[in-house]
């Protein structure tokens, strides 16, 4: 599967952005999908997960009751609404498709897309 993301961009604090990834090749419902997120000189960590139609999520606590991720099977496309963005929230963020194990590990994800760059200024 190929995963293009997108909606990246400069925001100040406490504003909104919807981040997409749009799923090409093998069937997008078969999988898992998740975000990532890199900030500049640290590691890639886990952002949320949400499963085949959508009906379980995951979220890491530090963007809980901010952030959203919903998909959209019919358009292949799964989607991560940030509210509230903070500073703190500055990274590449990559939407990658899961192959097993724990959905919070990025080693348990098979595909990942290019990244976008999402900044928050204070």
């Amino acid at each position: 599967v190929q995963l293009q993301a997108s909606g990246g961009g400069l925001v100040q604090a406490g504003g909104s952005l919807r981040l997409s990834c749009a799923a090409s090749g093998r069937t997008f419902s078969s999988y898992v999908m998740g975000w990532f997120r890199q900030a500049p000189g640290k590691e890639r960590d886990f952002v949320a997960a949400i499963t085949y139609r959508g009906q379980s999520t995951y979220y890491a606590s530090s963007v809980k009751g901010r952030f959203t991720i919903s998909r959209d099977n019919a358009k292949n496309t799964v989607y991560l609404q940030m509210n509230s963005l903070k500073p703190e929230d500055t990274a590449v963020y990559y939407c990658a498709a899961h192959g097993g194990g724990s959905y919070y590990l990025g080693t348990s994800y098979d595909y990942w897309g290019q990244g976008t760059l999402v900044t928050v200024s204070s």
